[in-house]
């Protein structure tokens, strides 16, 4: 057991300063990255209930408004997500009246995502969203495009592509 002395020390010391392989919690990257992602999809939660929608359908909703009549395979790629996580959230989102799932008559195997008029006439209200949370997380311009290159390289680097 580590006396309370000892403890105190390392905690004191800077990251830089403890050797590698530390355990301490503030030293561990995954640690500031769930921290962080929790307190910004937090902050989201508010502005995306006066729009009716949840995170992961506002990050449908994104790609959907950069890019009408996808497919859900190429939905799923940019969001990086399986079609058995996308399936229950396009259906919520189509009962919503926000987008209209149909067959490609050039494919019968592949389901074309199209904006309906609402999910058109929603981004307007949705504009407001990243200039709240730009806002809200207090980056001038250059941090806000390091942090996403930094981030970005990360999940290259993890994932290997």
């Amino acid at each position: 057991m580590i006396s309370t002395d000892t403890r105190s020390r390392i905690v004191e010391q800077t990251a830089a300063e403890r050797p590698e392989g530390s355990l301490i919690l503030d030293d561990q990257v995954c640690f500031a990255l769930y921290a962080a992602s929790r307190a910004v999809t937090a902050r989201y939660r508010p502005l995306l209930d006066t729009l009716g929608l949840t995170y992961p359908q506002y990050l449908v909703m994104l790609v959907l408004w950069e890019q009408d009549s996808i497919s859900v395979s190429s939905l799923g790629a940019a969001l990086q997500l399986e079609s058995s996580t996308l399936s229950p959230l396009l259906k919520r989102l189509e009962a919503a009246g926000l987008l209209r799932r149909e067959r490609r008559p050039d494919d019968e195997r592949s389901v074309a995502i199209h904006l309906t008029e609402a999910g058109i006439e929603l981004r307007d209200r949705a504009r407001t969203v990243p200039v709240a949370i730009g806002d809200a997380m207090g980056l001038s311009a250059e941090q806000d495009a390091t942090i996403k290159q930094l981030l970005r390289m990360v999940t290259a680097n993890v994932t290997g592509q």
